[in-house]
């Protein structure tokens, strides 16, 4: 589904997941930066500039909260990238990186909606 990020220019971007702020459909409300909570970029080999650099700063600059940058290995989900928003330079600030090879407890945050990160669910 796309996300309208600007209008002019005309900006849109199709996030391989999104978690969105309730909407009234009945009203035809388009999907837009402002409704956008967190914003997911699966990285592939040629998607790595574009969901790591370009899509960074259009979606910092159109305010979306929170952004994950997910990288894959032969196995599956491999890392998982934190940013989250600073509103006054309208700049991700990276806030840490989940590794699915780190002993431990499964990782787990809070914000924007709490989620515990089950490796094994997110093996090919």
């Amino acid at each position: 589904m796309d996300l309208r990020l600007r209008d002019l220019p005309l900006l849109n971007r199709r996030p391989d997941v999104a978690l969105y702020r309730c909407l009234d459909r009945e009203r035809g409300e388009r999907l837009r930066a402002e409704h956008a909570l967190l914003v997911v970029e699966i990285v592939s080999p040629g998607s790595e500039t574009q969901d790591t650099t370009d899509k960074l700063g259009e979606y910092a600059k159109a305010g979306i909260p929170h952004y994950r940058i997910v990288r894959l290995d032969r196995t599956g989900v491999s890392t998982i990238e934190r940013y989250r928003l600073d509103p006054a330079a309208m700049l991700y600030k990276h806030i840490g990186t989940f590794m699915k090879d780190e002993p431990g407890e499964a990782p787990a945050v809070s914000n924007p909606i709490p989620l515990t990160i089950d490796w094994t669910e997110l093996q090919f």
